[in-house]
């Protein structure tokens, strides 16, 4: 992991921060559904991040507590695994992009987007991931006392010095899972029951199809500021989308005699898989554009790196 330490007072806080010219990300210790992280780049940003969170509390009772840790630079990647306590079965590797706003500008999300497999991510990079990161996250959770059988997600940065943790979900990682599972050709059904069992050393090797897959997250105007955000909306387009899109609802709700309206910051995502990444990107973005309500933004660089590289 970076380099970190944790406070409840803003003032040594903000001195950790300046000692490192401010190049830190701050974090709510708590539940934040995603958006509990500030990126800064400087004193002034990490000054107000630590105030919006222990002075101002932004984010309630789960930023009574930060954690101040050092920026690190490089591409991120979310590797999701499946284990039984003992084994680790990694899935295909996937990226999302946290900023709200084209060229990873704007206040981190929960995801506007992923896709997958991510450009120059090989087998030894997930090897690598499974053998440094998930396996002895396993191991230390069982030596507690904790076993854990079920899907473990771990956001990593792949830095100049190596692979470093970002973040761990004990669950599927939203929206990667929206790109990764409709890659996976194994039945999911018979690896789920494997790993409730404890007997994935015996699994065979998992079936993927080639074909990657691009999600594209079409959110609320303003989202993650929820403050600013409205819901209520009623949703357009939902039954008109191009052949090759699959669209995953997340902040959406039924009304009665009004039909579907917006309930949430990520409304739905837009997912295609494709013969190339570009292909794919291109049958997502004409889903996205298809989704209509007020308000309503999305990315449209998901997945660009791949293409233009």
């Amino acid at each position: 992991t970076a380099d970190f330490d944790t406070f409840t007072q803003p003032a040594p806080a903000k001195a950790w921060a300046a000692a490192r010219d401010g190049l830190v990300a701050v974090k709510a210790d708590g539940l934040a559904r995603g958006k509990g992280v500030i990126v800064c780049s400087g004193v002034k940003e990490s000054d107000a991040a630590i105030e919006a969170m222990l002075v101002e509390n932004r984010f309630g009772k789960s930023g009574a507590t930060v954690v101040v840790e050092e920026r690190l630079e490089g591409p991120e990647l979310s590797l999701l695994g499946v284990t039984d306590g003992t084994e680790v079965i990694a899935l295909a590797p996937a990226r999302d992009f946290k900023r709200a706003h084209d060229g990873d500008v704007g206040p981190n999300t929960g995801g506007m987007g992923a896709y997958s497999p991510p450009l120059a991510v090989g087998e030894s990079v997930v090897r690598d991931v499974v053998s440094t990161v998930l396996i002895p996250a396993v191991k230390e959770l069982a030596a507690g006392g904790h076993e854990f059988r079920g899907v473990l997600y771990a956001g990593v940065m792949l830095t100049k010095d190596g692979v470093r943790t970002l973040e761990f979900n004990a669950r599927f990682g939203d929206p990667e899972a929206q790109v990764v599972l409709p890659r996976l050709e194994t039945d999911f059904v018979a690896l789920a029951l494997a790993s409730a069992k404890g007997s994935l050393a015996s699994f065979p090797p998992l079936r993927w199809t080639d074909r990657p897959c691009v999600g594209i997250v079409v959110a609320s105007g303003h989202y993650p500021d929820e403050a600013g955000m409205q819901i209520g909306f009623p949703i357009r387009g939902l039954a008109e989308m191009p052949r090759g899109v699959l669209i995953f609802h997340a902040g959406t709700r039924f009304e009665p005699g009004r039909g579907l309206v917006t309930d949430g910051g990520r409304v739905v995502t837009s997912v295609a898989l494709g013969d190339t990444v570009a292909q794919a990107r291109e049958t997502a973005l004409s889903g996205a554009r298809q989704v209509r309500f007020e308000g309503a933004f999305y990315r449209t660089d998901i997945a660009e790196e791949a293409v233009t590289a």
